[in-house]
């Protein structure tokens, strides 16, 4: 029996939290570069009464990406997708956050938007640090929205000599999530179809742990101290905004980006986390 497809990438705690919300009665397709990840997360799933396939999937590698949409396409229509996929500043050198978390996102956008059901809809990860950064000027903001994908990791501004480090590639990736989904939601209206992102400040996951016992964990527990929240947040509570934006009572909702940090943007640019100059 044919069934509408969901199609997650990154199997981690976001995107399970999204899936649980809004893959009952899917087939739901999970795809991670590592097949541990993909299959423990996959039993989890299953063992709760969701209909799961865990399958090895490399966002930045756009036949990974074609496979994965074939094989959902076995079982019926692509109605949903939920990338929570990607790599940290803490986990890959500039070359690797770019190729997956820019080229990559901006692919699987891309094709999935090709053959995304009529009243599908998607979210994207991406972080609270594409809001960190210093404005683009509209030309970088556009070659980021539009550029073909193939020639996005060829602009002047995604070159070695410009990216100070792997936060500044991070923050550029994440814009760049942004912006590609501004532009990809008129191309997914044509079909009837939505595509949003959501920008999660930190949130507790078993990587965040290992982050605040690491190098950077001062940086960052002060970062969630000093926010108006007070503290990280959850994958439910990224949950809670996705299943708003996958549902009807987001109907009107595409193109957009939605901050989900506790307040720590605010508190970066206008509070206790401001940079001393």
């Amino acid at each position: 029996m044919k069934k509408d497809v969901v199609l997650w990438t990154g199997a981690g705690q976001i995107g399970m939290a999204i899936a649980r919300r809004v893959g009952y009665g899917k087939k739901i397709i999970v795809g991670d570069k590592n097949k541990n990840n993909a299959e423990s997360i996959a039993k989890i799933m299953n063992d709760a009464g969701f209909d799961c396939l865990p399958i090895v999937v490399d966002i930045s590698s756009r036949a990974d990406i074609l496979k994965m949409i074939k094989i959902g396409q076995e079982f019926g229509d692509i109605k949903m997708l939920i990338n929570s996929a990607g790599v940290s500043p803490s986990q890959a050198p500039i070359e690797a956050i770019l190729k997956v978390d820019l080229y990559g996102t901006a692919v699987l956008l891309e094709e999935v938007g090709k053959v995304i059901k009529e009243g599908g809809v998607g979210v994207t990860i991406s972080s609270q640090s594409g809001h960190r950064m210093p404005a683009l000027t509209p030309e970088q903001d556009e070659l980021l929205a539009t550029t073909p994908t193939e020639k996005l990791l060829a602009l002047d501004m995604l070159q070695p000599k410009n990216i100070k480090d792997t936060l500044h590639a991070y923050q550029l990736a994440k814009r760049c999530n942004e912006k590609r989904v501004m532009a990809e939601s008129v191309k997914w209206g044509e079909k009837g179809a939505r595509i949003n992102s959501i920008s999660p400040g930190i949130i507790v996951t078993p990587l965040a742990i290992d982050e605040f016992n690491g190098p950077r964990g001062d940086f960052y527990k002060n970062m969630f101290a000093k926010c108006p929240a007070g503290r990280p947040g959850t994958a439910d509570e990224v949950a809670n905004v996705a299943e708003l934006l996958m549902s009807e009572k987001g109907a009107f909702i595409t193109g957009a980006d939605f901050l989900i940090d506790g307040g720590a943007t605010a508190s970066y640019f206008y509070g206790p986390l401001k940079p001393e100059k």
